[in-house]
């Protein structure tokens, strides 16, 4: 499982499963309390296939923080700054 996006052209993220070459639907957001500070988040993206097995590996770690959708993760970056919020 890859720790980056990957991306199958210049306008398609792809899935982060191994593998997997379909087209991300998902952002599962999450950090390692060991390695991270709180608020750093790292992402895996993730197909509808694979959003909950990706979840399921994140989230018995500790290290899921939140899965949403590429378009809503997409909005959060290109809207207001956190400080605005």
């Amino acid at each position: 499982m890859s720790g980056t996006c990957a991306v199958s052209d210049e306008n398609h993220p792809i899935c982060s499963a191994k593998g997997c070459r379909a087209d991300a639907v998902w952002v599962l957001a999450w950090n390692n309390p060991k390695l991270h500070t709180p608020e750093r988040r790292k992402t895996w993206l993730a197909c509808e296939e694979h959003r909950e097995h990706l979840s399921q590996f994140l989230g018995v770690r500790g290290f899921l923080k939140d899965v949403v959708t590429l378009a809503e993760w997409e909005s959060r970056d290109s809207g207001p700054s956190a400080a605005d919020r």
